[in-house]
């Protein structure tokens, strides 16, 4: 069995109290990197090389250990999620934080 993981951007968050009192520019908005819905998928190539650089270093050091977790065939998620192959997490941006959907892609081999 081979595997992949799906990154699906479900959407960006902005909090504007939070930004007003705590960021140097308070009307930078949410995450200009990312739109929702936005997918990728990434092989054991491409993890190896954070999506050859079409993702936030900051968001991928928050997510990286689930996506290798399924690209071994690992669960991710097991009892918490009511599939695990699947989970639902953030990057760590407490004012602007993008919510990401992880799913395990499992393919038979050639």
């Amino acid at each position: 069995m081979k595997h992949k993981c799906r990154i699906t951007v479900l959407r960006r968050e902005f909090f504007p109290d939070l930004a007003a009192e705590y960021l140097a520019d308070p009307d930078v908005g949410p995450c200009s990197l990312f739109h929702d819905g936005q997918e990728f998928i990434v092989d054991q190539r491409g993890f190896d090389r954070m999506l050859h650089g079409q993702f936030c270093s900051e968001a991928w050091d928050c997510i990286s250990r689930y996506v290798y977790a399924a690209l071994q065939g690992g669960s991710i998620m097991r009892g918490w999620t009511n599939d695990e192959k699947m989970m639902i997490t953030c990057c760590n941006d407490g004012t602007r934080p993008v919510i990401f959907k992880l799913e395990r892609i499992d393919e038979e081999e050639d």
